[in-house]
C-alpha cells in the first residue's frame, strides 16, 4: 500500500487499549491532524488522542498505515466501512469486529475474536476483506454474515462460529469446532480440519469458483497460494444439521 497516512506508535502501549472509535467514518477523509484527534481508550488511564501515542503523517487518500507493537490494541478497524488499513505487526482482540466494507490487512497475528460480532450481538461481519497474514485467536469470523475472512496460518477454535453467510478461508490448521453452528456460509481449510459431528459428508469434487478467489487473493494480497490448492480436490461437508444446515466445510485433500 503506498501514500494515504501512516501513523507510527511512539512507545509501546503500557496497558490495554481500545481502538474500536479510531476508524468509524468518516476517517478516509481526514488529514493527519484530524485522524491525531481520534480517541483511544486506555485501561487505566483512560481517554486520550490518538496523536498522543502515535506519529501521524502522509495525506488522506483513503489509506492508513498503522507501524508498531499493537497487541495491547482492541477493537482496531472496529465497525470498518471504507478505506484500506494496514498493520504492519499483530492485533489484540476483536480487531476488525463487525466489519462491513473496505479491507483490513493484519500483517502479524491476531487475538480472539477477529472479524467477529460484538459480544452479546447476533451480527459480525457483514461485508468487506479482512486478512490475517499470521494466526487468529478463538472465534475469528463468529456470527458473520457476509465478506471475506482470510487467516494465512492457524485459526483458533470455533472459528466461524455461528456464520450465517459469507467466507472463511483457513490456510493452516483450523481449531477444534470450527463452523459449530454455521447456518450459511464457506469455510475453506487448505490446512488440517477435523468437521464437527454435526456435519454430514456430500462429496469430493473441484470448484472452479474456489480456484478464482484463491487467484485473487494471490494477486490482490500476494498470498502464497500453492499449485496443489488450486488443482486438488476438496470434501464437502454440509452443516451444521443442528442448525440450518445449509453452511459449508471445504477440506482439501490431495490426490
Amino acid at each position: 500500500m503506498s501514500g494515504g497516512l501512516v501513523a507510527r506508535l511512539k512507545a509501546a502501549l503500557p496497558e490495554r487499549a481500545d481502538f474500536g472509535e479510531v476508524l468509524t467514518q468518516p476517517w478516509a477523509t481526514f488529514s493527519a491532524r484530524e485522524m491525531a484527534e481520534r480517541q483511544v481508550y486506555l485501561d487505566r488511564e483512560g481517554r486520550v488522542r490518538l496523536g498522543d501515542l502515535f506519529d501521524i503523517t502522509g495525506e488522506p487518500e483513503g489509506r492508513i498505515r498503522l507501524v508498531g507493537d499493537l497487541q495491547n490494541a482492541d477493537r482496531l478497524g472496529a465497525g470498518l466501512s471504507e478505506g484500506e488499513v494496514t498493520v504492519e505487526g499483530s492485533v489484540g482482540q476483536e480487531a476488525g469486529m463487525a466489519l462491513a466494507g473496505g479491507s483490513l490487512d493484519i500483517q502479524g497475528n491476531a487475538g480472539p475474536r477477529v472479524g467477529a460480532a460484538p459480544l452479546g450481538y447476533k451480527r459480525g461481519m457483514t461485508g468487506g476483506e479482512l486478512i490475517v497474514r499470521g494466526s487468529a485467536g478463538p472465534e475469528a469470523g463468529a456470527a458473520m454474515r457476509r465478506g471475506l475472512l482470510v487467516i494465512a496460518k492457524s485459526a483458533g477454535e470455533r472459528t466461524g462460529l455461528g456464520m450465517i453467510a459469507g467466507t472463511v478461508v483457513v490456510f493452516g490448521t483450523a481449531g477444534r469446532e470450527t463452523g459449530l453452528w454455521s447456518k450459511r456460509g464457506s469455510i475453506v481449510a487448505l490446512g488440517r480440519i477435523t468437521p464437527p459431528a454435526t456435519y454430514s459428508y456430500a462429496c469430493t469434487y473441484q470448484p472452479i469458483v474456489l480456484r478464482l478467489m484463491l487467484a485473487r487473493l494471490s494477486v490482490t494480497y500476494g498470498l502464497s497460494v500453492q499449485r496443489k490448492h488450486f488443482t486438488g480436490s476438496y470434501r464437502r461437508y454440509s452443516g451444521d444439521m443442528a442448525e440450518l444446515g445449509k453452511g459449508e466445510i471445504l477440506e482439501w485433500v490431495a490426490k
